[in-house]
């Protein structure tokens, strides 16, 4: 199986801004697989079905660091104000070009939208 895009980074920030150690790492399953995906061979390697999500969300280029995703979810927070519905605890990281892809990278970072 070939790299998907995007590789999502689910983040889990503590109240002074930086990460917790915990992050999930999801990667799509290209359509041809989706039917009927290969059987994970490592127990923590988890199969998730993810339905439809509305967002909030900020790209940006470059190689992208810890540091870096911080800093634009951070601005992205602050755009919203506090009172948009998104979720607090966590947010992603999407990054969508190979490691080996010198220039016009791309990144986001996506709140997700509270339900109402």
């Amino acid at each position: 199986m070939g790299m998907t895009a995007p590789v999502s980074i689910t983040a889990f920030p503590k109240e002074d801004g930086s990460l917790s150690g915990k992050l999930n790492v999801g990667i799509r399953i290209p359509t041809k697989f989706q039917s009927d995906p290969p059987s994970p061979t490592d127990e923590t390697v988890k199969i998730e079905q993810r339905s439809g999500m509305t967002v909030y969300s900020t790209q940006f280029g470059g190689y992208a660091k810890e540091v870096d995703y911080r800093s634009h979810a951070a601005r992205l927070m602050a755009a919203l104000g506090d009172s948009a519905p998104y979720q607090r605890g966590q947010y992603l990281c999407n990054g969508y070009d190979p490691p080996m892809k010198p220039y016009g990278r791309r990144n986001e970072i996506w709140l997700l939208q509270e339900e109402p």
